[in-house]
């Protein structure tokens, strides 16, 4: 009976890591897909909402960096956003809301609670930590190194709060503005050099483009992972 037990605990485990690995990327890769055909096909309309389009800068931002998923889909909509609205202050939206959601991995490591599974990167993070201090919280926002580990590593280490935010409020801001200028000026050029403007065809290709920057945003963040091992 036990071994039957032990059977059905260890199949769950196996289905409830499948979800999490396989099943959550997808559905989150599919939702960005949609978001971003929809802002393409409904710019226009989109413009029309004003200050509530920084409002979702912020919000994405704070919901992609809270969750200790992948925060590229958020940069995805972000550069998109930029196309749309005044690409600074969409940076700053996204910055203020970025830095915020990180706060989730420091407290987690403030409280003791946080759980590293690559121990060797978290030693090296802890290490750059104590050396140089705001500057590598700053250098880890504004490049794709797994932020969450230095969070944790920092609520561990009692790292001051307000060193911590403000230094990853300058990087996640610079980062995003930069990805909504890109977005603002790649979305003029892009409507320039059209030969059509089939709302199907321009969508087609929206989907497409997005679906390129996640797989170039997995493949950096998987990069930078083993580098860390």
């Amino acid at each position: 009976m036990s071994d039957v037990n032990r059977y059905h605990k260890q199949t769950g485990a196996e289905k409830g890591g499948w979800v999490k690995r396989k099943l959550i990327p997808l559905l989150i890769l599919f939702l960005v897909i949609a978001i971003t055909v929809c802002l393409f096909l409904y710019r226009d309309e989109l413009a029309q909402l004003g200050n509530y389009g920084y409002l979702s800068a912020f919000l994405i931002s704070l919901i992609t960096n809270a969750t200790i998923i992948l925060p590229f889909p958020g940069i995805v909509i972000i550069l998109l956003l930029g196309a749309t609205f005044n690409p600074v202050l969409v940076g700053l939206a996204g910055g203020i809301g970025g830095a915020i959601g990180e706060m989730t991995c420091y407290m987690l490591g403030y409280s003791g609670r946080g759980v590293v599974e690559n121990r060797r990167f978290y030693d090296k993070a802890a290490q750059w930590l104590k050396k140089w201090g705001v500057l590598t919280v700053f250098v880890f926002a504004l490049t794709p190194l797994p932020f969450d580990v230095l969070g944790i590593a920092a609520g561990l280490l009692r790292f001051p709060l307000w060193k911590f935010f403000v230094a990853c409020w300058c990087g996640k801001t610079l980062v995003y503005i930069g990805m909504a200028l890109a977005g603002a000026w790649g979305w003029e050029a892009f409507v320039s050099g059209m030969l059509f403007t089939s709302p199907v065809a321009v969508g087609i290709l929206a989907a497409l483009g997005t679906l390129a920057l996640l797989v170039l945003a997995l493949v950096i963040e998987n990069w930078t992972w083993k580098r860390g091992r």
